[in-house]
């Protein structure tokens, strides 16, 4: 945005406060000269035939206050799927740029006829809601100096509470890229020195954090669409992808079907209906856990480490029930 074009949007929003300006006073607020505020005033009449009037009581005013600056060109349905974004970001408690969004749009909706505005709010509140689920605690200062950090490319030290140890431990971390699973979970990818090696890192986990002074470079075979498109959900892993293979009987078979669960799916067909998910993962156990989810209506035909890990997991379940104390 230009200088001029930003001073005229303040000017316009002065012009509409109680403030009741005038040159001197708009020439203080915006620091310039009197004779540049009144040749902005005149740019705004001439050019834009601004229905501007000066008077002791009121001091420079629209006489129309429903004329607006044509320099924002936003559609009534552009702003109102701005609105809806601002109202999805206020669902999601992890989002660090709800309330920039939500101010963004206060000072964009300034440029529609006041009716037209509330119109469009009364929409957006009362009916489209937005639901995220189980919430997250996001710090927006850790968020905020992450973002820097990866604009940057500058190390970052961290303390991180890993919650399958129950532990805290400290690290050095090249930042490469933020990503937001499902719009609450975020997650910060990047080369670990501790474990010398491309990790993942929930943001809501980072118990303190510090931006390093040291830059880093990014290793160039690191390619980020590859990365994500090798994880299920949310989880790393290690090493190579290994092959899967899921059944799934005939009722569940179109829940999944009707989805893109990972980017190297295949669903083999059955004549009974059901179907067989094959797909490459890094990791097992969000696998492990989405399988349970789905009880007895799936089984895990391969890997064997999948069918082990989902055999104890069942059993484990088995015996808390049959322990003495549990309601039958």
């Amino acid at each position: 945005m230009s200088r001029h074009l930003e001073r005229l949007l303040h000017i316009d929003t002065l012009l509409r406060s109680e403030y009741r300006p005038t040159t001197g006073k708009l020439a203080q607020v915006l620091e310039v000269s009197e004779r540049t505020i009144r040749n902005d005033l005149a740019f705004l009449r001439d050019r834009f035939n601004a229905p501007l009037e000066f008077t002791r009581q009121k001091g420079f005013h629209y006489t129309d206050p429903e004329w607006r600056l044509p320099s924002v060109s936003l559609s009534q349905g552009e702003l109102f799927a701005l609105t809806l974004g601002a109202r999805m970001l206020q669902a999601y408690a992890g989002s660090a740029y709800a309330e920039e969004l939500r101010s963004a749009i206060a000072r964009l909706s300034e440029r529609l006829p006041e009716q037209t505005w509330v119109d469009l709010q009364q929409i957006a509140d009362e009916r489209i809601v937005f639901r995220s689920g189980a919430e997250t605690y996001l710090d927006p200062k850790i968020w905020s100096q992450l973002v820097e950090a990866c604009r940057t490319s500058k190390q970052v030290w961290m303390r991180y509470f890993t919650a399958s140890r129950n532990a805290e431990s400290e690290r050095i971390l090249d930042p490469y890229l933020l990503d937001i699973y499902r719009g609450t979970n975020p997650y910060l990818i990047g080369f670990c020195h501790q474990r010398q090696a491309i990790r993942s890192f929930r943001v809501d986990r980072i118990q303190a954090l510090q931006v390093l002074d040291q830059k880093f470079i990014r290793d160039p075979n690191f390619n980020a669409k590859e990365f994500l498109d090798q994880m299920f959900q949310s989880e790393v892993g290690g090493g190579k992808p290994i092959d899967v293979a899921i059944w799934f009987d005939a009722p569940t078979a179109p829940y999944i079907k009707e989805r893109r669960w990972h980017s190297t799916q295949q669903i083999e067909e059955h004549r009974d209906r059901s179907i067989t998910l094959r797909m490459k993962v890094t990791g097992l156990n969000d696998l492990k856990r989405w399988v349970l989810g789905y009880g007895k209506a799936a089984i895990v035909k391969e890997p064997p480490e999948l069918v082990q890990l989902v055999r104890e997991e069942v059993e484990a379940m088995s015996h808390n029930y049959d322990r003495p104390g549990v309601v039958k």
